[in-house]
C-alpha cells in the first residue's frame, strides 16, 4: 500500500483525505465510507 492511497480501497488521497486512528496507529481514507468501513473492521476484530 502507498503512502498516497486510501487504506480501505487504494484510490488515490487528495486534500479531502480523513485521518482515522485504528488500533493506536493513524491511516488516511478517501472518504467517510472508508472511515466507517475502517471503523467498522476494527470493532469487529
Amino acid at each position: 500500500m502507498n503512502e498516497n492511497t486510501c487504506a480501505a480501497c487504494d484510490c488515490e488521497l487528495d486534500d479531502q483525505a480523513i485521518a482515522v486512528s485504528l488500533g493506536g496507529r493513524t491511516v488516511e481514507v478517501c472518504c467517510e465510507e472508508c472511515a466507517q468501513k475502517l471503523r467498522e473492521s476494527e470493532v469487529r476484530a
